[in-house]
C-alpha cells in the first residue's frame, strides 16, 4: 500500500504532549410541574484535568489526573468526583472508541426554595447522592480513505490539503442517572398521580446508526477539521420508583458533533478540541437529558526516531587457493 498523499504521518516520531481542559455533565429534567417550573437544571462541580501522553509508532499512552478543586463554589454546589476510561483505535477506512464515564455528586440549580426539610445557606440543592453513568461502544465508517481519524486528531498527524466525506456511525449506549438517596425530583414538585415523579432511577440501553458529514482543511499549518451527525437510536428505557421498575421501547434522537483546529507544523501543535454528546430519555410527559461536553486545549512536540545504521553482514576472508 501506498503512503497517503493527503496526510503528513509521524508514526515514526517520537509525539511528547500535554492538555488542560475540562468537561461538564450536566443534566435536566423537563416536566409540568407549576410553580411556573417546566425543567429542573442539576449541574456537577467539574474539575480542570491535566493529562500527560506519548505516541511512537502503534503504541499510544495518556494519562490524566484533577489539579484543582471545583471550579465552582463548594458551598453552593458540593463536591462531585469524576472519572473517565476511554480507549481509540483506528484502521483504514474504520475508526472505534470505547467510552466509560461517572460523576457522582450534583446540585440542583435553585433548588433550595424546593427543600421543605430545612435550610440552606445555598440556592442550590446539594445532592451528593446524585450519579451519573455513560458508557458507549462506536464504530465510525468514512468513505473517503483519505480521511483519518489520527489526522483529524492532529498530534501524529495531519492534513496536507482539504479532504471531505460521509461518514456512518453505529452507536451502543448504557447510561441514565441514579440518587441513591431517595428521588430525583424534590418532594414538593412530585406529581401525585405520576408514580414516574417519584423515581430515583432512569437508566436506557440503545442502539442505531447515525448518517453524518466529516471535513478538515489545513491551510499555512493552521489546521481546522471535525464532523457533524444526526440521526435515530432504538431505546429499551426503565424508570425505578416507590413502586417498582418499569420498562418502555422507543426512539430517541442523536447528534455527534466534533471539532479540532489549531496549529501544526513538523515540529509542534497547539490545538483546541471540542467534543458534544447529548443522551435523552423521554417518559412522557418526563424528559431526562444528559450532556457531555469536554473541551481540551492540547499542546506538544513531535520528535524524529534516530535511525539505526545498517551493519554490513561480516563475510569472511576468502583466501586465494595456492597454484599447483
Amino acid at each position: 500500500m501506498g503512503q497517503n498523499v493527503d496526510i503528513e504521518d509521524f508514526k515514526n516520531h517520537h509525539v511528547l504532549y500535554g492538555d488542560i481542559g475540562a468537561s461538564p455533565a450536566p443534566f435536566v429534567l423537563g416536566y409540568p410541574f407549576g410553580q411556573n417550573t417546566e425543567k429542573l437544571v442539576y449541574k456537577n462541580n467539574y474539575k480542570p484535568i491535566l493529562g500527560l501522553g506519548y505516541a511512537f509508532r502503534w503504541f499510544s499512552l495518556r494519562v490524566a489526573l484533577p489539579i484543582l478543586p471545583g471550579l465552582r463554589k463548594e458551598k453552593y454546589f458540593g463536591q462531585s468526583e469524576q472519572y473517565s476510561l476511554g480507549f481509540d483505535y483506528s484502521f483504514r477506512s474504520f475508526y472505534t472508541d470505547v467510552d466509560l464515564r461517572f460523576v457522582k455528586g450534583y446540585a440542583l440549580k435553585d433548588g433550595a426554595s424546593f427543600n421543605t426539610l430545612g435550610t440552606s445557606n445555598s440556592p442550590h440543592l446539594i445532592l451528593p447522592g446524585v450519579g451519573t453513568l455513560n458508557m458507549s461502544l462506536n464504530l465510525w465508517y468514512f468513505r473517503d480513505n483519505a480521511f483519518k481519524m489520527n489526522a483529524l486528531q492532529g498530534k501524529r498527524a495531519h492534513f496536507e490539503k482539504e479532504v471531505h466525506t460521509w461518514y456512518l456511525k453505529n452507536t451502543v449506549n448504557v447510561f441514565g442517572v441514579a440518587n441513591e438517596h431517595g428521588s430525583l425530583i424534590p418532594e414538593s414538585l412530585q406529581d401525585p398521580t405520576r408514580n414516574i415523579t417519584r423515581s430515583s432511577q432512569l437508566t436506557a440501553l440503545d442502539f442505531g446508526c447515525l448518517p453524518g458529514y466529516a471535513y478538515a482543511n489545513r491551510i499555512n499549518n493552521w489546521q481546522f477539521s471535525g464532523w457533524a451527525g444526526i440521526g435515530p437510536v432504538i431505546q429499551a428505557k426503565f424508570f425505578t420508583s416507590t413502586s417498582g421498575t418499569n420498562g418502555f421501547l422507543g426512539l430517541a434522537p442523536r447528534y455527534d458533533v466534533r471539532f479540532v483546529g489549531g496549529y501544526s507544523s513538523t515540529q509542534h501543535f497547539l490545538l483546541l478540541s471540542a467534543t458534544f454528546d447529548n443522551k435523552s430519555i423521554r417518559f412522557n410527559p418526563l424528559e431526562y437529558k444528559q450532556y457531555f461536553y469536554t473541551l481540551r486545549l492540547i499542546g506538544g512536540i513531535r520528535i524524529p526516531a534516530k535511525k539505526v545504521p545498517l551493519k554490513p553482514p561480516n563475510r569472511p576472508n576468502s583466501a586465494k587457493s595456492p597454484l599447483i
